[in-house]
């Protein structure tokens, strides 16, 4: 009975003892296996553009309303019958918009009291009467028939007559509103035809709108950066396709105290008037241009500790290069160093770079 307890508890320990073996066995084998390792590599798709040279200008942002260079009202001077001319163009009465060549009657009032008053056509026989007189007290002086007093008195009345009548010719054009300049008609109140106007009624303004100019006020950090004959890019918010070349012109040598600015004058050639006098621009001062530099998008910079870099593309990796910068506009900076022209810039996808960051180059 001894005997067999004893063999019982011997086969229990084999049992154990096997599965001990088989994992040490397996653990035998499995290091006897030769060294296995996976190279793995994710590429990351970027988009690139590449450096070249260009041109670039750096401004100052400001705006402002602009108004006709030439722009006059018309005002009666004498009283008289309203009479509006008819356009040669038309064949019409003048309208909103319609061009007047210069020194043409854009409207006449007419008063045939104040006319005849003014006797023109008797002036005009005394001045006729004047000039003889006078030539005959000339030719009588120099033959020694009259005194020079007899000569002068005659000079004396023919100048008072030209006078005179000259007078009368200036009133008589008072009752015709003609325009000082070619232009366009921009106000033209309501008469009824032949109704009375009295004098110093306003009665159509014209302006000419081919050169506009903008007034505007920059803060005074920026006066020693503008000068007369900078150049001006103006764009009107409503048509902002639409941008015309301005020039400064004038600006003033005093700060204003209260807001801290000074003003500023633009000439602005608007020939194709793709502006209209009155609207709200924006102006960009040319302050600094570059001719020849190499420039890239503002937006594919990354800024990390107060560095600025880009990432370039070499061999298949993506190397971070730090640059420095110059001029700046809205949307463009130049590149003064850290790059070479004709090199690959990442410009998407650039946002989960790291240094040596293998990529593939969209096409």
């Amino acid at each position: 009975m001894k005997k067999l307890n004893n063999t019982y508890i011997q086969m229990k320990n084999i049992k154990l003892i096997i599965p001990v073996l088989a994992s040490a066995l397996i653990l035998v084998q499995s290091c006897k296996q030769p060294d296995l390792s996976v190279e793995t590599s994710i590429e990351v798709p970027v988009g690139v553009i590449e450096a070249s040279n260009s041109s670039i200008e750096e401004f100052i942002n400001t705006t402002g309303t602009v108004f006709p260079v030439k722009e006059v009202s018309l005002s009666s001077e004498m009283a008289g019958e309203y009479n509006l001319q008819n356009n040669p163009s038309t064949g019409k009465p003048y309208v909103l918009g319609d061009l007047v060549s210069k020194d043409k009657p854009v409207i006449k009032l007419e008063d045939e009291e104040y006319v005849n008053n003014l006797r023109v056509r008797s002036k005009e026989v005394d001045l006729e009467i004047s000039k003889q007189e006078y030539e005959k007290q000339k030719s009588l002086y120099e033959k020694g028939g009259v005194t020079l007093r007899d000569l002068k008195n005659a000079e004396i009345n023919l100048i008072n007559t030209e006078y005179d009548i000259e007078g009368s010719r200036i009133n008589i054009a008072k009752m015709s509103l003609k325009a000082p300049f070619t232009g366009v008609i921009a106000d033209l109140p309501y008469f009824t035809p032949g109704t009375k106007v009295i004098a110093n009624t306003m009665m159509v303004k014209l302006i000419d709108y081919s050169q506009l100019y903008l007034e505007t006020n920059l803060p005074e950090k920026y006066y020693s950066n503008v000068d007369k004959g900078f150049k001006v890019y103006i764009t009107s918010y409503t048509s902002p396709n639409d941008t015309l070349i301005g020039e400064i012109t004038q600006i003033s040598p005093s700060i204003d105290p209260d807001a801290r600015t000074f003003k500023c004058f633009v000439n602005v050639d608007n020939v194709d008037k793709k502006i209209l006098p009155g609207m709200f621009v924006k102006a960009d001062m040319v302050i600094n241009s570059s001719e020849n530099a190499i420039v890239i998008p503002k937006d594919i910079i990354v800024s990390r500790n107060r560095n600025r870099t880009v990432f370039v593309v070499e061999r298949g990796v993506a190397k971070q290069r730090r640059i420095t910068t110059g001029l700046e506009s809205i949307d463009r900076v130049e590149v003064l160093s850290g790059l070479e022209e004709g090199e690959s810039i990442v410009s998407k996808g650039f946002e989960t770079l790291r240094h040596d960051s293998k990529v593939r180059v969209l096409r």
